[in-house]
């Protein structure tokens, strides 16, 4: 299946089935699929809701392994070229060899991927994966936290209270502290001045991590990895 010649340049608006054949077509050995499709790929960013659709690929487990870990890296570099307007070391904005700034993803968007990206985190068993899910976690949390994100930490804490307590959420616990790890990696070169949010999620969270590290230290204890 493939998209229509008069479709694959300039799209204005794509539906996740559009987009999953795109990805497809992006490795295909036919040059006259897999061109059209790469210059859709770089254009994604002008799409609304393109990365709301790239999240849904990504996470959808019975898509293809390659066409997920392809939505997962755009999706990766679409947040951290078109989150927020980006400065040079100077402090001006940030463009391309053209002198054209890149397009900012709209509020409705943003807030459509902040829920979804954690949800999909939550539930991501292969590494890779999970990987760049987190560093798009922690390219937004860069940006968004805590102002525009203050759902985040207690959502991920309740993911490990629950979780301590149950085996079978060991997954979701597991990748609940990873995106735990990348919110306070935000913090990480911050002067003492800087780091009043991670001070109260280091206050929040190690009343639940102890007893999490006492299972772990239990021999018999493999639920989580």
């Amino acid at each position: 299946k493939t998209l229509p010649l008069g479709q694959r340049h300039k799209i204005a608006t794509m539906d996740v089935e559009q987009l999953h054949i795109v990805l497809q077509q992006s490795f295909s050995p036919d040059v006259n699929l897999r061109g059209p499709a790469e210059e859709t790929i770089r254009n994604l960013k002008h799409i609304k809701a393109a990365t709301v659709l790239l999240l849904q690929v990504a996470a959808e487990k019975q898509v293809q392994f390659e066409v997920r870990q392809a939505a997962s890296i755009q999706l990766k570099n679409i947040c951290r070229e078109c989150w927020a307007e980006r400065m040079n070391f100077a402090g001006y904005p940030l463009s391309d060899g053209e002198g054209k700034k890149p397009p900012l993803l709209d509020d409705e968007d943003k807030g459509r991927i902040r829920p979804g990206l954690v949800a999909a985190l939550l539930e991501e068993p292969e590494k890779s994966l999970r990987d760049l899910l987190a560093e798009t976690l922690h390219t937004i949390v860069i940006h968004d936290f805590p102002q525009n994100w203050p759902d985040l930490i207690p959502a991920l804490l309740q993911t490990i209270q629950h979780g301590a307590a149950d085996p079978s959420q060991g997954l979701r616990v597991h990748n609940a502290l990873l995106a735990l790890r990348k919110v306070c990696k935000r913090y990480e070169y911050k002067s003492k001045e800087q780091r009043g949010p991670l001070n109260e999620i280091v206050a929040q969270s190690f009343p639940l991590l102890l007893p999490l590290a006492q299972r772990l230290s239990n021999p018999d204890e493999h639920s989580l990895e």
